[in-house]
């Protein structure tokens, strides 16, 4: 199911990033000890009560040297667009401003949900001084204070409550669905009618009520699909051609729906930073995840060319070292055959379960091989292990002590369950759990 968009909106220093670091706690916080997960602030999942949903921190876009009003407003238009409820946030000790009032100008038009966060409210003598926000004409104005964390409860409160009724997609298991994801121009939209163009069987547009997805189902040898196309959106203006960051945001909504994910690079200017900060989103979604090199009739045909542009990605996309790597070029079709079977793979790997008796074997064949290690005098203790959910699989390792599971020991036991079982596309986790 889609979760709900939230936007913090308002002028520049009225403490956006302090209450969106404030709601989505330490989920911006978790890191891995993979080194090339890069991480961008813009975007984040936070929850309330029992609610979760994803807030953008408009604060966290850079416009550049664009003038203070122009970026007032594009960062405005985020909202706008990308939000089912705004955050409107103003700073309760500089009272009413005009640059207030453009932003409020702008919501109106939106005919968006707004709840009204009066921020910097940190004492209850300062809540006298709310009552003239109401003027902005959103009706209650909410105290918080994003130092102290206070009032936050009420305004998350009014902020779910206007939250659309999304309703559950029945999905039919036996579809793939996969999406396309990366930075502008890099050929995404080029790649989509590459597959759809003269090889398909079923092709209809489905355009969704709540999102901006386009979703096209194409049947191909008897498999059926859905391309979850990012690359169609329709582009609001140079607010969207501005900053690359806002790809990230279109990413995210496709991901979410997607079992399979194409992160798209371009051969041409290479590896770029974003790319590795919108492949890190799907990763951490724990979908299966293809890496595709698009463009490849730009770049001299030459087999070592490859093995160093793949040699490049394995550096840069340490994290993503299960994700095979397909090179091509959409607008020539070279190589696009290559794709779906890859597709396929990776989704079957993504819904695999192994039984519970063969994992066993290959998790005592790995302590035989590889002794489990000794920290501060006590040794690790490893029982057996059981997979307990699959997209991603997730295996959980019964021991005696679970801090004394080596984040280096559980790498090993990863790499000794692919080198039996493949799983080539698709994440694996391992949770040790202390034996009962």
């Amino acid at each position: 199911m889609r979760k709900s968009v939230v936007a913090i909106v308002g002028r520049p220093n009225v403490g956006k990033s302090t209450i969106f670091n404030r709601l989505v706690g330490d989920r911006i916080s978790i890191v891995e000890d993979i080194p090339g997960v890069t991480r961008d602030r813009i975007y984040a999942e936070a929850e309330w009560l029992t609610t979760t949903f994803n807030v953008i921190d408009t604060g966290g876009i850079e416009l550049g040297d664009e003038p203070l009003l122009v970026q007032m407003r594009a960062q405005a238009q985020v909202a706008i667009d990308e939000a089912d409820v705004i955050i409107f946030m103003v700073n309760g000790r500089d009272g009413i401003t005009g640059a207030d009032e453009e932003v409020a100008k702008m919501l109106f038009k939106s005919n968006k949900p707004v709840v009204l966060a009066v921020n910097k409210v940190d004492n209850p003598e300062m809540r006298e001084t709310i009552y003239e926000f109401y003027s902005l004409g959103f009706g209650e104005p909410y105290p918080i204070s994003g130092t102290h964390g206070l009032g936050l409860g009420d305004m998350l409160d009014a902020v779910v409550t206007h939250f659309p009724e999304l309703e559950l997609e029945e999905e039919d298991e036996d579809i793939i669905r996969f999406s396309l994801i990366g930075r502008p121009n890099v050929g995404k939209s080029s790649l989509v009618n590459s597959i759809l163009g003269q090889e398909r069987v079923i092709v209809s547009n489905i355009a969704g009520t709540t999102r901006d997805a386009i979703d096209s189902p194409f049947t191909k040898d008897g498999r059926e699909f859905v391309i979850i196309d990012t690359a169609g959106m329709r582009k609001r203006g140079k607010v969207y051609e501005s900053t690359e960051k806002y790809s990230i945001i279109r990413a995210l909504k496709a991901i979410e729906r997607s079992d399979v994910v194409l992160t798209l690079i371009d051969a041409e200017d290479g590896i770029q930073e974003q790319d590795k900060k919108i492949a890190g989103y799907a990763h951490e979604a724990g979908k299966a995840v293809i890496i595709v090199v698009n463009k490849w009739d730009t770049v001299e045909s030459d087999p070592k060319v490859m093995k160093e542009f793949e040699d490049d990605i394995r550096s840069n996309f340490r994290f993503l070292d299960y994700a095979p790597i397909v090179f091509l070029s959409a607008k020539t079709k070279k190589r696009t055959h290559t794709l779906l079977p890859k597709v396929i793979e990776a989704s079957e790997n993504h819904a695999r379960r192994l039984q519970t008796n063969i994992l066993n074997e290959v998790i005592m064949d790995a302590l035989a091989m590889n002794p489990t290690p000794s920290i501060k005098g006590q040794k690790l203790k490893i029982f057996y292990a059981t997979q307990v959910a699959v997209k991603p699989p997730t295996f959980v390792v019964f021991v005696n002590e679970p801090e004394l599971m080596h984040f280096t020991y559980e790498r090993f036991l990863e790499n000794r369950i692919r080198e039996a079982f493949g799983f080539e596309g698709t994440p694996i986790k391992i949770i040790a759990r202390r034996r009962s």
